[in-house]
């Protein structure tokens, strides 16, 4: 309660000075309307949200605006013309217009929208209004949704699509200003809006100096030196501005620096995690906010993870058997009273209510997860193992196997002999009668291979208290009926005496019976506790959240919002920045919730750069990566011109149909505006925010030769289809399924704690005489388990204001009818896609769309309900 008070306290001072301006200018205001009275009138609909009046800390706010009110205050906008011009060749401004009945539109809770009427005094002079000023005259920021005109003599219906937070006036130099929702290239902006459109574009630039406040709308850019903390000895790599450690911009926030290092920015509390800057409008949406996702990755850093180190400080636990595992499904996690209430004491109602039982036990509870829904034991067959690198959570890393043995790309003068040992005498039974050559002249053999990604850094790794693991190969063959079968896993660990002697390793072959099954099955998930790491860090994180990150900069710096490619891109970005920043805050920092989870631990990050060094953007495209990992081949008499050299390959095939729906649309897009290659060149903007997003964006890349040259349309098309398909359709594949396959951590553990176990040692009697417990002691420690169910369970869950991919927040986006037509025709495209997709999972003959485990492959479905669902493309990346 004390707090509440403190804030109110707080915010009230801190209005102090928007009061002040509120109460001088009332006057002005007041003789404004009279004066405005009479002559012929424009009526307008302005639809808002306010700062919900019954949060306490809004408290001061609502009292202060009613009061500014009831002066004459409020908000007003002027009209600018699109048409005529004032003296300085910009847009005539118009007298000033009110919203009306302020204090009767009283606001639902939770913020909801209002409707408030606004008249416009009306010259006939006036011509087309293309866009508004709009000055906040209270002490509180409003959400602006749109402004719609009813009746513009000539014109018609005239809509502003704004969806901005409006700061009171005393927060900006300039007053807001919002364009109608018209499309215009740079040289075909009408003469009046063009000084407005430049202006906007430096305002978003800001200086580059200076620490951000929540009011500015500025982007920029940054390096990773946010991730650590020096001044409480935490040391991570700054990521970003150097040939060793590159990696992609995040956006700036000009915080201060740190006191032992000042190349380093300070670091917010937990407490504080939610406020890091990033421009509002790119914050969650009042209902994303409330539903689960802002407030449960904060809780989860500041009382869900100590509270569960609190349960093993006073009882230290390992699961013993798998029915233990079972159980946090079944039953709930039993926790001692004073965890809980440690657990506990921090968490809103609503968090509070979705991780603890409602029957007053003191259990944390999960939902199933689908992959042990239907089968509890299908998760450990081989054909699961196999089926889920083409149709899991990162079905993006296995390709043919075109060199046997398989070899590696590490110099030989630091690393030593990295090549593979695995001979055809050792898999020659597997290949039905053919040779190794017949095999791979036949497309039948594959490799998933960690090899060369990890073994660099095992020797930093594996000196860690919490890792032992190796660097994993394994090859599969493609059998008659579709399906993938593991040959061989090869274990590799770095010479004890030194890197450049080599590597060490071991083979491990199939097995069905005794120890040698156990054996097998803790092989298995040595390859999947890589491929977790890899896919959280790399396919996850770095693939999508991180590359995608300067687009948005890029966009928003160079690209109006008049501009057809900002209105194409923009839904796509939806969030991004503000999950990126709280991942800085609690998810990939330094000790925070992905260190301390999976096994690269605090090279997690590092590692991820390193990786960064093999990015291409071309290759991002879904037939590229297809084709460059050796899983399809170029035919044009195939659909979509490529021909899977896996037929059953479930988010190869539903991909494609994806990525050509989304290349259709935006091939239509695009051909409404640029009508030949010179239209591309000639367009600045445009080539201002290519060449931003090289030169900046990804700094450390901009000497790659592989950039497209953005000098044609079919560049424009292809770069824009990729960075839609990045942030919808990849990012959808590599999110949604972690809960589903990754909640049943014996399916996809995190880590491994201890090696292999040897004949003759007691690890290794323990294997023969309880492989369950055996099994447990390798993998991902209790905790962990319980702390990493918790992340996924989150990262899988659609919001209810989630909009999916072939659907906008406002159906007013444009005023072009043509590209609404199109965007139609997209729509009803996915339908189509999405009805094809389940009647695949319907064919008995695909045996990979749902396996053992009977996991129909839905993760590229595009519509879906909120919550774990295992389905849905959201528009951007969100969560």
């Amino acid at each position: 309660m004390f707090g509440i008070g403190k804030n109110i306290i707080e915010g009230a001072l801190n209005t102090t000075g928007d009061l002040a301006g509120s109460v001088i200018n009332a006057g002005g205001n007041i003789l404004d309307r009279v004066s405005n009275l009479g002559g012929k009138k424009i009526k307008g609909k302005v639809i808002l949200m306010r700062s919900n009046v019954l949060d306490f800390t809004e408290f001061h706010s609502s009292l202060l605006d009613n009061f500014t009110e009831l002066l004459g205050g409020g908000v007003s906008i002027q009209l600018i013309s699109a048409t005529h011009t004032s003296n300085d060749s910009r847009g005539k401004v118009g007298n000033k217009a009110y919203l009306e009945r302020w204090l009767t539109s009283i606001p639902p809770l939770f913020a909801g929208e209002s409707v408030f009427q606004i008249n416009f005094p009306w010259e006939e002079n006036f011509g087309f209004p293309g866009a508004f000023f709009i000055r906040n005259g209270h002490t509180s920021e409003f959400f602006l949704k749109s402004l719609t005109l009813d009746d513009v003599p000539g014109y018609g219906r005239v809509h502003f699509d704004c969806n901005s937070w409006v700061y009171p006036s005393g927060r900006y130099k300039k007053d807001r200003i919002f364009f109608a929702n018209h499309v215009y290239l740079p040289n075909q902006t009408p003469n009046p809006l063009r000084k407005y459109r430049e202006e906007e574009l430096w305002n978003l630039r800001g200086d580059g100096t200076g620490e951000r406040k929540e009011w500015d709308r500025i982007y920029d850019y940054d390096v990773y030196n946010d991730i650590a903390d020096p001044d409480v000895g935490d040391h991570r790599p700054i990521l970003g501005g150097t040939t060793e450690y590159p990696y992609p911009r995040r956006g700036r926030t000009g915080r201060p620096r740190s006191r032992r290092d000042h190349n380093y920015e300070s670091r917010l509390s937990p407490l504080m995690s939610l406020d890091i800057y990033v421009p509002k409008d790119e914050n969650f949406g009042h209902l994303k906010m409330s539903d689960f996702l802002g407030y449960t990755l904060k809780a989860l850093s500041i009382s869900i993870k100590p509270g569960l180190q609190s349960i093993f400080d006073v009882s230290p636990n390992e699961f013993d058997n798998f029915k233990e595992v079972d159980n946090l499904f079944e039953r709930g996690f039993p926790i001692p009273f004073n965890a809980f209430k440690t657990l506990t004491e921090d968490l809103t109602p609503p968090l509070f209510k979705a991780l603890v039982r409602s029957d007053d036990e003191k259990f944390l509870k999960f939902p199933t997860p689908q992959v042990v829904k239907d089968n509890k034991i299908g998760w450990s067959t081989d054909e699961e193992f196999a089926r889920e690198m083409l149709a899991g959570p990162n079905p993006l890393l296995i390709r043919r196997l075109e060199v046997f043995p398989p070899t590696s790309k590490l110099d030989p003068n630091v690393y030593g002999n990295q090549n593979s040992t695995i001979t055809e005498e050792h898999i020659k039974h597997g290949l039905d009668g053919l040779t190794v050559d017949e095999a791979m002249n036949q497309n039948k053999l594959y490799i998933v291979d960690f090899h060369d990604a990890l073994m660099p850094y095992l020797t930093r790794m594996n000196a860690t208290s919490t890792t032992k693991t190796y660097a994993t190969r394994t090859l599969l063959f493609l059998k008659d009926d579709g399906t993938l079968k593991p040959l061989v896993i090869e274990l590799s660990l770095p010479h004890p005496q030194g890197d450049q002697l080599g590597a060490i390793s071991k083979l491990y072959f199939p097995a069905e019976n005794g120890v040698q099954k156990s054996i097998w099955q803790l092989a298995k998930a040595y390859v999947t506790v890589n491929d977790v790491g890899y896919h959280q860090l790399i396919s996850h994180w770095l693939h999508t959240h991180a590359v995608l990150e300067p687009f948005v900069i890029a966009t928003h710096r160079q690209l109006s919002v008049l501009h057809p490619i900002h209105k194409l891109l923009v839904p796509h970005y939806k969030d991004t920045m503000f999950i990126n920043a709280s991942a800085r805050q609690v998810l990939i920092n330094a000790n925070g919730l992905i260190e301390s989870t999976h096994y690269p631990s605090k090279y997690s990050m590092e590692l991820s750069s390193i990786l960064y060094k093999d990015w291409t953007f071309p290759d991002q495209a879904l037939p590229n990566n297809l084709i460059k990992r050796g899983v399809a081949v170029e035919d044009s008499s195939a659909p979509h011109g490529l021909r899977l050299l896996i037929n059953d390959y479930p988010f190869a095939v539903d991909g494609l149909d994806i990525w050509s729906a989304i290349k259709t649309w935006v091939q239509d897009y695009c051909s409404l505006y640029y009508k030949d290659d010179n239209a591309v060149q000639n367009d600045f903007e445009l080539q201002s925010w290519w060449n931003e997003l090289r030169e900046k964006g990804h700094a450390d890349k901009k000497h790659e030769p592989w950039w497209p040259k953005m000098q044609t349309l079919s560049e424009l098309i292809e770069s824009c289809t990729t960075i839609i398909w990045i942030a919808s359709a990849l990012h959808a594949a590599v999110n949604f399924g972690q809960y589903p396959y990754g909640g049943y951590i014996l399916n996809r553990p995190t880590t491994s704690r201890r090696f292999m176990p040897e004949v003759g040692t007691a690890e290794y009697k323990e294997l023969e005489s309880n492989p369950e417990k055996a099994f447990l002691r390798t993998i991902s420690s209790e905790l962990q388990a319980l702390v990493s169910i918790s992340i996924i369970e989150i990262l899988s869950k659609h919001a209810s204001d989630e909009v999916y991919l072939g659907q906008r927040a406002s159906i007013d986006w444009t005023s072009d009818k043509i590209a609404l037509e199109a965007f139609e025709k997209f729509g009803k495209e996915l339908f189509e896609v999405e009805n094809r997709i389940m009647e695949r999972n319907k064919d008995v003959n695909l045996k990979n769309r749902a396996g053992p485990v009977n996991l129909p492959y839905t993760l590229l479905v595009p519509s879906s309900n909120e919550g774990l669902t295992a389905r849905g493309i959201p528009n951007s990346i969100s969560i």
